[in-house]
């Protein structure tokens, strides 16, 4: 998937009102996600998607595989992105809609065998609900 396709499937689906909402959504999405990702796991997610992601996935702690829950998750999410909680849930959760769409189901399967089971809601498609 190329990034204008990523970023306009991300703006329809978490019902944002610009592509530049889209675009922190994603950042703050997969720099939070690479974080919690441990090895190369990072590196591997970053080489399925296209260079401006890949780098949103590589920076910071990327690749640390630092241990927090999924409410953390949200809360970075949150932080990063500039909105509240709930918008930056169902903002998350549209990006990883996206994503599974985007990448490999080997490399999906790889992602969320790294991540505790309450990740599984983050996976959920069909499961944001709109602020």
């Amino acid at each position: 998937m190329q990034h204008d396709e990523f970023i306009g499937q991300v703006q329809h689906r978490g019902r944002m009102s610009s592509r530049g909402d889209a675009e922190a959504a994603v950042r703050a999405t997969l720099q939070t996600l690479g974080e919690r990702l441990a090895g190369g796991e990072a590196k591997d997610l970053a080489s399925q998607l296209p260079s401006q992601m890949a780098e949103y996935v590589l920076s910071g702690l990327a690749g640390m595989g630092e241990r927090f829950n999924l409410d953390e998750f949200f809360l970075r999410v949150a932080d990063r992105e500039g909105v509240d909680l709930p918008k930056a849930t169902f903002h998350a959760k549209a990006v990883m809609s996206v994503l599974q769409e985007a990448i490999t189901k080997g490399e999906l399967r790889d992602i969320r065998s790294q991540l505790p089971p309450e990740y599984s809601s983050l996976f959920a498609v069909g499961s944001a609900k709109q602020p």
